[in-house]
């Protein structure tokens, strides 16, 4: 499940202990600067269950439960082969309508979309999120540091009458297994969840330019969670592309309160004071940024893109790698070394990483890609 945390060059996302209590969000709204969002933004149609939702609970659902339990049934007739089969896609954070009527979606939209089907069925619904430093993404100019989220089913009350052989709580969740060493976990509510797909549209609408949605989307994603710092940090970054630098370095500045060690959100404010000329103050955000992040995310790939460029391709090769190593899950950087393998003539190696950026992609559109690819450097030709 996928929460985008917005950035001006870097991601954000941390943990923080004991921060301060929320401030009345009304300080930080500056609507009157904003024109009207293209769509209508409305937190009750999250987890709004659709008629078609609610037909396919009742056909294809409701006759299994008497031998698969609630539990179990929901999951395999949304997951399993022969039934629904919605298909991971990252492209778009969907609500819970959405997500079924496209049948797809990243992992924040299955989430939601199978909650909304759990407390249909009377199911008890528990929101985990999981956050670990080899998580990236990034869209243009922007990066970011994604989110996961799964959930946990429990059992209806009445379930527990007269039987003991389906699970007291059922995790789900729609990404492959990864190494859990690095993971911090910690329960969220569903006022949270929430905010999370607000300030996921609010990155999305910015990445695509839409200032005007990106601002209705990240208010009410601190309007629906006042002690969500993320919304804080988003609504910055949309304030500042804007040009409302006031608004922003207010927001911004709230989010360093509640997060001070956080480096996006230094990276962020440090960038809107040196865009205000305010160098000293800049400077010393910078300094301790550096102190905090000796290695910025997408350091080594950009680095390798200037040797690819070059034409030095084993130097390429070795900085892709470094990425790799820390982010092994981050399809573009598989590419990325794929092609350095390429261009040192390497087709068994080139082949192995374009394999992985295949199947590590987040959207229909790079598989593809990369399938096509594939192919191509199966005749010993990558371009």
């Amino acid at each position: 499940m996928n929460a985008w945390a917005v950035l001006l060059l870097s991601a954000l996302l941390a943990a923080c202990a004991t921060p301060p209590e929320p401030l009345p969000v009304g300080g930080f709204l500056s609507d009157a600067q904003f024109a009207a969002a293209s769509e209508p933004i409305r937190p009750e149609a999250v987890f709004a269950i659709s008629p078609a939702m609610q037909r396919y609970l009742d056909r294809e659902i409701t006759d299994k439960m008497r031998t698969q339990g609630r539990q179990q049934a929901l999951i395999d007739a949304l997951y399993s082969k022969g039934e629904l089969r919605l298909e991971y896609d990252s492209a778009l954070t969907r609500n819970a309508a959405q997500a079924f009527e496209a049948r797809s979606g990243n992992c924040l939209s299955l989430v939601i979309m199978t909650a909304a089907f759990a407390k249909g069925l009377g199911l008890s619904v528990q929101y985990q999120s999981l956050y670990t430093d080899e998580t990236l993404a990034r869209s243009g100019d922007i990066h970011f540091v994604v989110d996961h989220i799964n959930l946990s089913l429990g059992r209806r009350l009445s379930d527990f009458v007269g039987t003991a052989r389906y699970p007291e709580v059922l995790t789900v969740d729609f990404l492959p297994p990864q190494d859990t060493s690095k993971q911090r976990v910690r329960q969220v509510a569903e006022r949270t969840v929430i905010a999370m797909y607000m300030n996921n549209r609010a990155a999305e609408s910015l990445a695509r330019g839409r200032l005007n949605d990106a601002y209705w989307w990240a208010r009410e994603a601190i309007v629906q969670d006042p002690s969500f710092t993320r919304g804080y940090n988003t609504l910055g970054v949309v304030y500042r592309r804007h040009g409302n630098l006031p608004e922003a370095e207010h927001a911004l500045a709230y989010a360093l309160t509640r997060e001070p060690n956080n480096p996006q959100i230094l990276s962020n404010l440090a960038q809107l004071l040196a865009d205000q000329g305010r160098g000293a103050e800049a400077g010393s955000l910078k300094r301790r940024l550096a102190q905090l992040e000796t290695e910025p995310p997408f350091i080594f790939f950009e680095r390798g893109q200037v040797a690819m460029r070059s034409g030095d391709y084993a130097a390429a090769r070795d900085l892709f790698a470094r990425e790799v190593a820390r982010a092994p899950y981050y399809h573009e950087f598989q590419y990325a070394l794929a092609l350095a393998y390429a261009k040192l003539g390497d087709a068994r190696l080139a082949r192995k990483h374009l394999a992985l950026a295949m199947e590590s992609s987040t959207t229909r559109g790079d598989h593809d890609l990369y399938a096509a690819k594939l192919d191509q450097i199966r005749g010993l030709q990558l371009q």
